[in-house]
């Protein structure tokens, strides 16, 4: 099986993408997949560059037993789009920009994350503005669409009784 390389992209690297990059990192460990699957997080602004997690993020994900205490944001750069099988945007806007800068020799599949994983054109809101029950809807929708993705890329890791 070859090793998948996900890079998971919001705004500003703060709310949505290190969630995404955190839930999938423990679930592919809860599976056994850690060395098949690997993961990260970047924003399509660069505003954030070097701080940790919005605190709400964090909070909501420690609940979950998912720590992304120690993720620092970044800008996505050129070498993205070579470095990364697949490349989640979080919304639509994100994924124009993501579409708009990805250079020509990109290797990367770039995906709107809601439409990948179950199909429908739908964007993953930024709780950024929100309150806590944002955050913990935006936490179900990737806690929900990473386990999809891990059963595309590794049906066979399935977790007993699921469908």
């Amino acid at each position: 099986m070859d090793h998948r390389k996900i890079l998971f992209v919001c705004l500003g690297n703060i709310c949505r993408s290190p969630l995404g990059e955190g839930i999938l990192r423990h679930q592919a460990e809860a599976r056994g997949l850690s060395r098949l699957v690997s993961t990260d997080s970047a924003g399509t602004g660069g505003w954030h560059q070097g701080e940790a997690p919005d605190r709400r993020s964090i909070a909501v994900g420690r609940q979950h037993g998912v720590d992304i205490s120690t993720l620092r944001a970044r800008k996505l750069k050129t070498s993205d789009f070579t470095g990364f099988d697949m490349i989640f945007a979080m919304d639509r806007s994100n994924l124009r920009d993501i579409v708009r800068v990805a250079p020509h020799d990109s290797s990367a599949d770039i995906h709107l994350f809601m439409d990948f994983v179950s199909g429908e054109q739908r964007d993953v809101p930024d709780p950024y503005y929100g309150d806590e029950r944002d955050f913990q809807d935006v936490y179900a929708m990737l806690d929900a669409g990473c386990a999809k993705l891990l059963d595309f890329l590794h049906p066979d890791s399935r977790p007993a009784g699921a469908s």
